[in-house]
């Protein structure tokens, strides 16, 4: 099953003292995969966006998501994108928003399961007091919908 994330409203996009805080820090933004966060973008970025493959298979008439981007138990599997300092090519994470797969319309997974479009979640990466945003991140925050 392929996976789409677009992310908008990076913090340190919109510009200020916080930006700037963020922006001297060297802040990123990537999705992990196992402990490794990869495919990282500058949180002063306009955008960001990640495609990757996860596996999806029926147990029980119930649809469960593995892989190496997948974390958690069945039942309760989520992806996490990670926020850190960069320095060379270390990566020193501070924050993480969790994106639930629970939090996904059933129709869609399944249509996704199914091979009828590329599962797509969209979401702002800023939260309400400007910081990157952290948590659990639930609808509708993030909308899931497929493309």
């Amino acid at each position: 099953m392929l996976i789409r994330l677009l992310g908008n409203d990076l913090p340190a996009h919109r510009g200020g003292g916080q930006a700037d805080a963020l922006r001297l820090a060297n802040v990123h933004v990537g999705v992990q995969r196992q402990r490794d966060v990869v495919s990282r973008f500058p949180a002063w970025a306009a955008s960001a966006e990640w495609e990757f493959e996860i596996t999806s298979r029926e147990i029980d008439e119930l649809l469960d998501v593995g892989g190496p981007w997948v974390h958690g138990r069945p039942g309760a599997r989520f992806l996490y994108l990670s926020w850190g300092n960069v320095s060379g090519d270390e990566f020193h994470m501070f924050r993480r928003a969790k994106l639930m797969f629970g939090d996904v319309p059933t129709a869609v997974l399944r249509g996704a399961h199914d091979g009828a479009g590329v599962l797509t979640g969209s979401l702002g990466l800023t939260d309400a007091a400007g910081d990157p945003v952290c948590a659990r991140v639930r609808p509708p925050a993030i909308v899931w919908e497929l493309r």
